[in-house]
């Protein structure tokens, strides 16, 4: 008897062990690869939707749910970050700054065939800019990969640069003869083809120089130049994009392939997420801008103007396209190259119906 009930302790012992296995083998190991994973990030421009509605909650909030707790972040406005924001590829490139977003414009010093995706007048709507970047994403992809060692991750764009007046204009021919403030040299470079005087001055200054008159119009955002009151002292605004400002998001390499896999693969979904809204919250954000400058119900609330909106003509449509064949696109390719030239034919001259030509 004794015997028996030990043979039978010894069974129970056993099954004990057994079901202890199992359960340990039902809980998730912690293994060095699983240790909390913290990412610093270097977003777009401070106090702006993009940055305030959309990167800094996906960073702080999304992130660890898409990754099942395994990863945080901490995010600073590039133009907070201690970095100059003209050097941003470089630094990816180099590792100093693992994650970070690069505004093409300015990249396009060192790389100019960034500005294949926003030059002035290409893209005079939010739909032409979406298929530009659907075309041109692959080359942009390879680039960033082959020279610099990035990842490139999500394309991103702020609302529409619109011409703003204090006198009525009815469209691009108008322009000639006046003082223009501009942002960029490419936008300069289309208003002394139009007849008119560039004017270099920063965003802050805008309205005072309106309101005094050193300037009679002056290129800016449609709802960032309602927020600072040009709705005050303009008249009229166009509603044709000069252009936007497109940045991407990417990661250096050799840090974007030390995540694990199931991090990587959570980050890449959410950043498809994440580049879906800040699209879909441009296209409101061009529209609120002229609505409200316009005083209209479609409003969604803020300051509000009576500005008289400039539709985009047939005519100023030619005249655009015109300028972007004669003028922007040959510039374009004369700082950029043959190369830039074999690149745009290859992806976007199908759509556009636009060729380049090295010279």
């Amino acid at each position: 008897m004794p015997g028996r009930l030990l043979c039978h302790a010894l069974k129970q012992y056993g099954a004990a062990l057994r079901l202890a296995a199992m359960a340990m083998l039902a809980l998730p190991t912690m293994s060095v690869a699983e240790e909390p994973i913290h990412l610093r990030i270097v977003g777009g421009l401070a106090n702006v939707s993009q940055y305030v509605r959309h990167e800094e909650p996906f960073w702080r909030n999304r992130l660890p749910a898409l990754t099942n707790g395994r990863a945080t972040a901490e995010i600073v406005p590039s133009d907070r970050s201690g970095f100059r924001a003209a050097e941003m590829l470089q630094l990816i490139g180099a590792g100093t700054v693992p994650f970070g977003t690069v505004l093409l414009a300015l990249a396009a010093v060192d790389e100019p065939e960034f500005q294949a995706l926003d030059l002035p007048l290409q893209n005079p709507d939010l739909a032409t800019l979406r298929e530009t970047v659907r075309l041109y994403r692959p080359h942009l992809q390879r680039i960033l990969q082959e020279r610099y060692g990035i990842e490139l991750l999500s394309i991103y764009t702020y609302p529409a640069q619109v011409t703003w007046c204090r006198r009525p204009f009815a469209g691009l021919a108008d322009l000639a003869g006046r003082r223009i403030r501009t942002s960029s040299v490419g936008q300069m470079e289309v208003f002394e083809a139009l007849g008119a005087t560039p004017v270099v001055i920063p965003f802050a200054g805008i309205v005072p120089a309106m309101r005094d008159g050193s300037v009679e119009c002056a290129v800016t955002g449609a709802l960032s130049g309602n927020a600072i009151g040009l709705q005050e002292v303009a008249t009229h605004v166009q509603d044709m994009a000069l252009s936007w400002g497109v940045s991407m998001f990417g990661a250096n390499r050799a840090a974007w392939n030390a995540l694990p896999e199931d991090v990587r693969s959570g980050m890449r979904r959410g950043l498809a997420e994440l580049e879906g809204a800040i699209w879909s919250g441009v296209e409101q954000e061009t529209v609120d801008g002229i609505q409200c400058a316009a005083g209209r119900p479609a409003c969604p609330g803020g300051p509000q103007g009576k500005v008289t909106i400039v539709p985009m003509s047939p005519e100023d449509d030619a005249r655009r396209r015109g300028l972007l064949v004669w003028m922007v696109l040959p510039r374009w390719i004369d700082r950029c190259g043959p190369d830039c030239a074999d690149a745009w034919n290859r992806t976007l001259a199908p759509s556009l119906g636009i060729q380049a030509h090295a010279r």
